[in-house]
């Protein structure tokens, strides 16, 4: 058996909030890839965290690809650009349509200036057991919700998938040296912008931007509090899942 870093967070300023997110965002991306059959069970072995089991690919280049990520999202969470994360699980081609998202809203968490990173909250922080003991719990619950939706056509991709708050100054970290790509229209949510314009291309691609986001069913999975760490998951099946299921 396997052994995350075993090591209790303390929140008590910014840097802890942001270090706690991506190890939790960590061990559930694992889990829904092992849940929703994205990859055979077999390669996945059992490992430790939270104080219980959960399962972890032991293919290197899963891993890798999770742990390079998880990196590229804290890059931005640093920078307090992010409203949400979210795993898209796609259709295999050639409709790739998304069929489900997981999301984990970190709306909540509190924008601070980069000089402020490492500078404690003010208050007592909340006991180091406390967000384990949730992640524990929401782990559990993830599991049991991602089993029991319907199950998915084989050969299905994902991606991780950023949202930018609207908060003046944050631009989309797309560029040759940066390694996210926009998201196609239907999974982008209309942002707040002064810039106006009457070009009839763009126009349609604006009538089709978000038509995804919501998606059919939408289920709670859990609310995670503890100090100033507030997050907020739930699952979306798309329409095209149901589209694309069999009468």
């Amino acid at each position: 058996m396997a052994t995350y870093n075993a090591r209790a967070p303390v929140i008590d300023n910014y840097q802890s909030i942001v270090s706690a997110f991506s190890d939790f965002l960590t061990v559930a991306i694992h889990t829904i890839l092992h849940e929703r059959d994205i990859y055979p069970r077999p390669s996945f072995l059992t490992a430790r965290k939270f104080n219980c089991p959960v399962k972890q690919s032991r293919h290197p280049k899963v891993c890798k690809w999770i742990q390079d990520a998880v990196a590229a999202v804290e890059v931005e969470m640093l920078k307090c650009a992010l409203s949400a994360v979210s795993l898209v699980i796609h259709a295999p081609p050639p409709s790739s349509t998304p069929l489900e998202r997981y999301v984990f809203s970190t709306a909540a968490f509190p924008s601070v200036p980069s000089s402020e990173l490492l500078t404690s909250f003010t208050g007592n922080p909340p006991p180091a057991t406390d967000l384990p003991e949730q992640f524990r719990a929401t782990i559990a619950r993830l599991s049991t919700l991602s089993s029991s939706l319907s199950p998915l056509p084989p050969d299905c991709s994902f991606n991780l998938m950023m949202e930018l708050r609207d908060d003046a100054g944050v631009e989309p970290p797309l560029g040759p040296t940066t390694p996210w790509i926009a998201a196609e229209p239907g999974l982008q949510k209309q942002r707040k912008t002064n810039a106006d314009s009457s070009n009839e291309i763009e126009a349609q691609g604006r009538s089709k931007m978000g038509k995804d986001l919501g998606g059919a069913k939408a289920t709670p999975v859990r609310n995670v509090e503890s100090g100033a760490f507030a997050l907020e998951m739930w699952i979306e099946e798309g329409q095209g899942k149901f589209d694309e299921q069999p009468a």
